[in-house]
């Protein structure tokens, strides 16, 4: 029989940084315009899975992807004014 032990130390919540950064939420907030059209965009697909898509459907995801691609390219051009 074969002893079995745990190769790392104990992890505890005071080893665990988990809070994030200041950093990271500024990053995160400059990005929200870009997560919440994808999330409108996943629920307008999640909408159309179990039925046929109707045209009201088909123009919520055409929409809603218009919506990604605009705060895709609006975070692209303030990430590109930044670095200019």
């Amino acid at each position: 029989m074969q002893i079995i032990a745990a190769l790392q130390g104990l992890v505890t919540t005071e080893s665990l940084n988990i809070e994030p950064t200041r950093a990271e939420l500024d990053a995160i907030e400059h990005e929200m315009p870009l997560i919440r059209a994808e999330v409108e965009l996943l629920d307008a697909q999640i909408m159309t899975i179990d039925r046929p898509a109707n045209e009201l459907d088909t123009r919520r995801v055409r929409r809603a992807r218009r919506r990604v691609l605009a705060a895709r390219r609006a975070l692209a051009n303030t990430a590109a004014d930044e670095v200019a």
